[in-house]
């Protein structure tokens, strides 16, 4: 597992507070929306929209906020305006940093990232600069509460599944984009909690962080980068042992 997927996993299990469940609200509802806009309102026939509507049950939003931000992409309004952005940069001890967005305004977003990258010690980059260092890969999250790792692995590699991670109870199970449907199906079939899943961006190298003062400098950046009303999503190829993350998370 990237150190960035420990993060993300040590985060969502210690819970997030009522401000950022607002926010949260927010961007799964923007994602919703484009996502309906770009390839239909149907969830069978559109996968994107399909794990859009999965990320909003996971933060349990209520069914009325998902049929009304999926009903936006066919109205009027400054919905029509939204798009998606990716930026590029690198953070402290020179970390990777891939930037997704969804805003209306690309100008203003820019300006937002580019500020506080180069507050954190950062610098945004040019198209093409950190991209070949990711790769898409689906990454799905299962409780394993009282179930054997040997067992889950066995399972989800015959459904296509490509790695496997424990972190205090919670598996990440790493697979090929395509396979994501048919690896999530498989669990949840043989009764798994699946506690989320989608695509991501994996790292391909990372930067390994080991002093807790370097890995507080570049968790701080991500968190106010992710903080941003626009911004979806922030990938870092950064490593860092566990206890440290739990130290600075």
């Amino acid at each position: 597992m990237s150190g960035h997927s420990k993060w993300s996993t040590i985060k969502r299990q210690k819970g997030a507070n009522d401000a950022r469940r607002g926010q949260a609200f927010t961007k799964v509802s923007r994602l919703l929306t484009i996502a309906a806009r770009d390839g239909g309102s149907n969830p069978d026939s559109n996968f994107k929209l399909r794990l859009a509507i999965e990320s909003a049950r996971s933060i349990n939003m209520p069914k009325d906020n998902i049929e009304r931000a999926v009903s936006r992409a066919t109205g009027e309004g400054s919905e029509k305006t939204l798009e998606e952005v990716t930026y590029e940069g690198y953070g402290p001890s020179g970390v990777a940093l891939l930037i997704e967005a969804v805003t209306d305004n690309k100008m203003r977003t820019s300006s937002e990232v580019r500020s506080i990258l180069e507050r954190g010690g950062g610098n945004l980059a040019g198209p093409g600069s950190v991209s070949f260092l990711f790769k898409p890969s689906g990454e799905i999250s299962v409780k394993v509460s009282g179930k054997s790792a040997d067992e889950l692995f066995l399972l989800a590699a015959d459904a296509g599944a490509e790695d496997l991670e424990i972190i205090k109870g919670e598996s990440t199970v790493f697979c090929k984009p395509e396979s994501l449907v048919k690896v999530k199906q498989a669990l949840e079939e043989a009764d798994y909690e699946v506690v989320s899943s989608e695509v991501v961006q994996e790292p391909t190298t990372t930067v390994k962080l080991t002093d807790e003062a370097q890995a507080k400098s570049v968790v701080s950046l991500v968190e106010k980068l992710e903080d941003l009303d626009d911004v979806q999503k922030v990938y870092a190829n950064f490593d860092i042992e566990t206890e440290v993350l739990e130290k600075v998370t």
